[in-house]
């Protein structure tokens, strides 16, 4: 057996140490933004951190470089100057969901006014029934504003899966701040807790429009992306709806969400066809949001190969 000497010992205790500071140094300074920005009334938090993002996004090269990349790939036809609107646009956006989200409750509220709920009598019907559910939704707008009025629409029997952040201390945070819903983070454990609470008869949303390595390809904007199956073999398994839940910044910190008609699950007997069926209809709806309001999309995600 081999014994790690100690300069190597106490190398990777020095990394470990650090590895924690930093941690608490990007955890305090994330409390202290969302400190100043709760401090703020909703409208000038969400102005405010639309305009510090439009000054600074745009000079954070290499995200701005892989942002515009994705739009050149997406919009062929474009020109610089359209997309340098949309990526202005999208840093707008993305500041003012940073902006937001110690109001979140407050934005979600029944009768906040701030967002308008469109074919919400879906969502009646689903909890009226004794079918499980799944919902999906992407990274538009404020991306949270759907699961947290998704959570407030369903309550109990509604699960939503959740990417736990590389920060410890950060995903603390997170959760703590939002108490209301019933998360679990994906991995092996949360698939379990997932697949539990399926079989009760519960319902499951989740954010859909990221690459997963280990996922299958599924043509996006005409090219293959690594999309995550779990929608398709959920939806094939248990025999539910899939439904996608849309929502847009209409105007400052104001929103609309609307529950669209749910995606048909084929069952030809090729689960694998079936699966990519699902999923290829996912990514068009996704794709049609996309087309509809560019700039409320995060285009900073590697969303295709290479």
């Amino acid at each position: 057996m081999s014994v790690e000497p100690p300069i190597d010992r106490f190398r990777h205790r020095v990394l470990r140490a650090a590895r924690r500071f930093a941690h608490l140094a990007e955890a305090a300074l994330l409390l202290l933004v969302m400190a100043v920005f709760a401090a703020l009334p909703v409208d000038v938090a969400s102005a405010s951190g639309g305009w510090i993002a439009r000054m600074i996004g745009p000079r954070l090269g290499g995200f701005s470089r892989r942002a515009l990349a994705n739009l050149a790939r997406a919009f062929p036809a474009n020109d610089a100057l359209e997309n340098r609107r949309i990526l202005r646009g999208m840093w707008d956006n993305l500041g003012r969901a940073v902006a937001e989200h110690p109001h979140l409750a407050r934005i979600c509220r029944a009768d906040s006014g701030r967002v308008e709920i469109v074919n919400g009598g879906v969502v009646d019907e689903i909890l009226a029934g004794t079918r499980p559910a799944l919902l999906f939704g992407g990274h538009f707008a404020n991306w949270e504003i759907g699961p947290s009025t998704i959570h407030r629409l369903m309550g109990g029997t509604l699960l939503s899966v959740y990417r736990a952040a590389n920060n410890p201390w950060v995903d603390r945070m997170q959760r703590w701040r939002l108490p209301a819903r019933r998360a679990v983070p994906k991995g092996a454990e949360g698939g379990r807790v997932l697949l539990r609470h399926l079989r009760a008869g519960g319902h499951v949303a989740m954010l859909v429009d990221q690459k997963q390595n280990d996922g299958i390809a599924v043509p996006f904007f005409g090219a293959a992306a690594m999309t995550a199956p779990a929608l398709g073999r959920l939806g094939r398994r248990f025999a539910c709806p899939i439904l996608p839940i849309r929502v847009e910044r209409l105007a400052g910190a104001h929103f609309r969400f609307t529950v669209q008609p749910p995606i048909e699950i084929p069952d030809t007997g090729d689960a694998v066809a079936d699966v990519l069926s699902v999923m290829t209809r996912v990514n068009a709806v996704i794709e049609e949001w996309v087309r509809a309001r560019p700039e409320q999309w995060i285009w900073l995600h590697r969303r295709w190969p290479g």
